[in-house]
């Protein structure tokens, strides 16, 4: 992977944020790793993108938005804020978030949502990034639920479909106030979260990898 990367913000712990541009007008911002813990979307989007000698001309990623959380083994940041209940929605709610350490488990994990919606430079700097590169849509990468979270089935969750052979949901099934989802949806941008199966990261590559490098070079 030769793509040249630039910085956009800092996290807690002073990790730098770093995203890939587009080389012209940005059409997809596809996001990893928002949840700590969920290191093989970073694994994923990494190795797809190995081909590559240059950035794209319409396809902006963020291979980590969260490195904190990612060197801490945490699902938050350093701060133990939920990112992905922390941004600045309509639905904003500063009660806990809970979470499972593992599907099967209880949700017996409290995570903060922040002190205020939009408290966390993470948080904030990717909002920033959003702004200024203005993308027709995102793709936020997470695990390990194994399916394509969208309002609506688009053509771009379509053509997830045919990549990643994982079934189209409408609703996650649970309430999420303050997701990076809603943000986007009352800003009228789509998002599409990309729940990845749970599996070994080389397994992960193996069965999606040069598809999903065939999808990010034809958008």
């Amino acid at each position: 992977m030769r793509l040249q990367f630039k910085s956009f913000g800092f996290s807690v712990l002073g990790a730098p944020l770093r995203y890939a541009p587009c080389n012209k007008e940005c059409k997809l911002l596809v996001i990893a790793a928002m949840h700590g813990e969920e290191p093989e979307t970073t694994f994923l989007l990494s190795r797809a993108l190995r081909p590559f000698e240059k950035n794209l001309d319409s396809v902006a990623f963020v291979l980590c938005a969260n490195p904190d959380g990612v060197a801490l083994g945490t699902r938050g940041n350093a701060n133990g804020v939920d990112l992905n209940r922390n941004f600045e929605t309509s639905n904003w709610t500063a009660d806990a978030v809970t979470c499972r350490s593992v599907l099967e488990a209880n949700r017996d994990t409290l995570l903060s949502p922040g002190t205020a919606a939009g408290s966390e430079p993470e948080t904030r700097a990717l909002v920033k990034l959003i702004d200024e590169l203005k993308p027709q849509a995102v793709l936020s990468i997470h695990a390990p639920i194994g399916c394509i979270d969208a309002p609506a089935k688009t053509p771009l969750v379509e053509k997830l479909e045919r990549v990643f052979r994982l079934p189209h949901v409408a609703d996650i099934g649970y309430q999420t106030p303050g997701s990076f989802g809603t943000w986007c949806a009352e800003r009228h941008l789509e998002c599409v979260t990309l729940e990845l199966p749970r599996l070994a990261p080389e397994l992960l590559f193996d069965r999606y990898g040069a598809e999903f490098t065939e999808f990010l070079a034809d958008f």
